[in-house]
């Protein structure tokens, strides 16, 4: 299995992290003792998080070991990670006051089964806050999936291909509202991304969407894969420096203590 690397990552590090800071502004500090942060990654946003919320307790999770490698540095009694996945979580009996996830879940299947089970697992008053991409919607993700569903590389791809598990907006305001919460704040905001030429573009997708891609190609077969994909991302974007109007989809909403569930 091809791994995360932090370091490309973070090569985008302030694009990434504004969709965070957006996020976190919605969460309110009253009756908040225990989080979690899903997909904690480098461990520095779930670090922010505690730095803000200093009466709560956070739990970062992740499933990668390459990005959790750094973790030890933000550790103390308030702060703790594990390599775990939120289907592992979704098993456990444990219930948080926040649960916060910032551009992680669109990798977790079924979201009509993944939503209510994480809302099971929040306190009275307890809050959700979530951002995910809006990958069906984003241009360089429909390139993509454009690509792996032709010739030859559906082939070599043995006819895989990513289907975003992200719903409609409407889909996640139902779960949400059935699942009893209130002080709904849900919104696709635009997240611009000025780049210079296709190189940059490359480089924002190669840390995130497209490395499910790349390791089930053999090294050939990856660099005619990249080649062409770079050629289709030069072909849509024909001047530059070029606006990529990158969509996240976030979603808040607080438990109601008096609704039953």
């Amino acid at each position: 299995m091809m791994p995360w690397s932090p370091e490309i990552y973070n090569q985008f590090k302030n694009i990434r992290y504004q969709p965070f800071f957006d996020l976190m502004s919605l969460i309110s500090s009253e009756h908040l003792k225990k989080a979690i942060d899903i997909g904690c990654g480098t461990g520095e946003q779930t670090h922010i998080l505690s730095e803000k919320f200093e009466n709560a307790v956070f739990f970062g999770i992740d499933s990668s070991a390459e990005m959790l490698a750094d973790v030890k540095q933000f550790q103390n009694d308030r702060l703790h990670f594990s390599k775990i996945t939120v289907e592992d979580l979704c098993k456990s009996d444990e219930k948080f006051d926040l649960i916060f996830s910032n551009a992680a879940l669109q990798w977790s299947d079924d979201h009509h089964t993944l939503f209510p089970t994480l809302l099971s697992m929040l306190t009275n008053n307890g809050q959700l806050a979530i951002q995910m991409p809006v990958q069906a919607e984003n241009i360089l993700n429909q390139i993509l999936f454009k690509l792996a569903s032709e010739e030859p590389f559906c082939t070599y791809l043995e006819g895989w291909n990513r289907v975003s598990p992200v719903l409609s907006i409407d889909e996640y305001a139902q779960i949400m509202f059935n699942g009893g919460l209130r002080e709904l704040n849900i919104s696709v905001k635009v997240y611009p991304i000025i780049a210079d030429d296709s190189e940059n573009l490359f480089q924002f997708i190669s840390g995130s969407s497209l490395i499910p891609y790349l390791e089930r190609l053999d090294e050939e077969r990856k660099g005619d894969f990249i080649s062409e994909y770079k050629r289709r991302i030069n072909l849509h974007f024909k001047k530059f420096p070029a606006i990529y109007a990158f969509k996240r989809l976030l979603l808040y909403g607080k438990m109601q203590a008096n609704i039953s569930r």
